[in-house]
């Protein structure tokens, strides 16, 4: 019987702060797992070097369930980010050696395909109303089918989702946090209009989303949800903070904009009264914060019963081979709604060479076994981690807000 020799964490920074699981088992078959918290990601290494790492030595690779009940289950302290990315790595990899084993790539051993291809949204921003519309524009020219927009508030120096420059959009910060004002008010009255102005200019003939990213009580959401009905989005993401679940019941109370939520939610227990009660349209959990393929998979299955679509996180703080995991288990699912995507660095997809590829606004899984992605650690030795953090956001008169 096959065991698992060894496991090893990398923790690099090739364009930006990555730690990666990798297993090997006595037969010599390795699996990859992504092990990324952006800004605590030496507590996610620790976690696993110290704690997990010695557990799985002389294990059998195969029993991916009863891993997972083992890590979770047989610990006393329980969920949290940072235990619950450990746990996904572990399972993520123990998905890609039972694909290279059986010969076959994830999703076939998730039961197939439901689809051929993933449809992806992109991330447009700009500094004013202006710059936004020419960015939405550039990626409807790029093939992509549904964009999310986000535009600066004026006079407000910390809006979230901008980038800077014509680069890859990157809210760490290195060092220490940047602290960045915010007015609650200011954005009310800005981003209804410069959505508006998107559909004016461009039309209705793509899918239009937008991040409120935990900024509003569950009131203002509401009101902002009632003023863009006319706007017809996709969905308002994470409109207010989710650790009060009962606070959504307000809001679908007073708006048909879809919502969507759950990437900073890392387990079903999190998500439960979301999907059962209805009171979210997409559940935006992910493979790495939520327990990998086997836990994200329940998630979607109890979403499904409630008609409740997949949205899962994809931003550049997740590795390719997250993105990877994520296109397989959306290739399969039934309920799949959208993947949200951004293209990594020319230097992250030279660190992990994956078979993902884009095309006409879709990802693609490749068919080789497993996940289909190869991890490069001396090119990836070159680029040591570095210390980032995300904003803090401050209202005008000094006191926190929600990030």
């Amino acid at each position: 019987m096959s065991t698992i020799e060894r496991a090893e964490v990398f923790v690099a920074s090739p364009g930006r702060n990555f730690v990666t699981l990798r297993i090997t088992t006595s037969d010599g078959v390795t699996g990859l797992g992504d092990a990324t918290l952006n800004g605590r990601e030496l507590a996610v290494a620790s976690y696993l070097r110290d704690h997990l790492v010695p557990l799985l030595v002389g294990r059998d690779p195969a029993r991916i369930e009863d891993m997972w009940q083992y890590l979770y289950r047989g610990a006393y302290w329980r969920r949290g980010p940072v235990t619950m990315t450990a746990i996904s790595a572990v399972d993520t990899a123990l998905w890609d050696i039972k694909g290279k084993v059986a010969g076959l790539p994830v999703y076939q051993l998730l039961g197939g395909r439901s689809r051929e291809g993933v449809m992806v949204y992109a991330h447009a921003s700009g500094t004013d109303t202006e710059a936004l519309i020419d960015d939405v524009q550039r990626f409807r020219d790029l093939g992509y089918r549904a964009v999310r927009a986000q535009a600066a508030v004026p006079d407000v120096g910390g809006t979230y989702g901008i980038r800077k420059g014509n680069g890859i959009y990157e809210p760490a910060s290195s060092s220490r946090p940047e602290e960045q004002p915010w007015s609650t008010e200011a954005y009310l009255d800005h981003a209804p209009r410069y959505l508006r102005a998107v559909r004016e200019r461009l039309g209705f003939d793509f899918h239009l989303l937008h991040d409120v990213h935990h900024r509003l009580t569950p009131l203002e959401a509401a009101r902002f949800g009632k003023e863009v009905e006319d706007v017809r989005l996709f969905w308002m993401e994470d409109p207010t903070p989710a650790e009060n679940q009962e606070a959504f019941r307000l809001i679908r109370q007073h708006t048909t904009t879809p919502i969507a939520v759950g990437e900073a939610l890392s387990s079903i227990w999190d998500v439960q009264h979301l999907i059962t009660e209805q009171l979210v349209d997409y559940v935006r959990t992910t493979v790495v914060h939520a327990g990998g393929i086997t836990h994200l998979r329940r998630i979607f299955d109890l979403a499904a019963l409630y008609q409740v679509r997949t949205g899962s996180h994809g931003a550049t703080d997740l590795s390719p081979v997250t993105l990877a995991a994520a296109v397989h288990l959306d290739t399969a699912v039934p309920n799949f709604g959208i993947q949200e995507y951004m293209a990594h660095a020319e230097v992250t997809d030279a660190v992990f060479r994956s078979e993902v590829r884009l095309e006409d606004g879709h990802l693609l899984v490749g068919e080789a076994p497993g996940l289909g992605v190869e991890y490069d650690e001396t090119l990836a030795a070159r680029y040591p981690y570095e210390p980032r953090y995300l904003p803090v956001a401050r209202r005008l008169d000094g006191s926190v807000h929600d990030w």
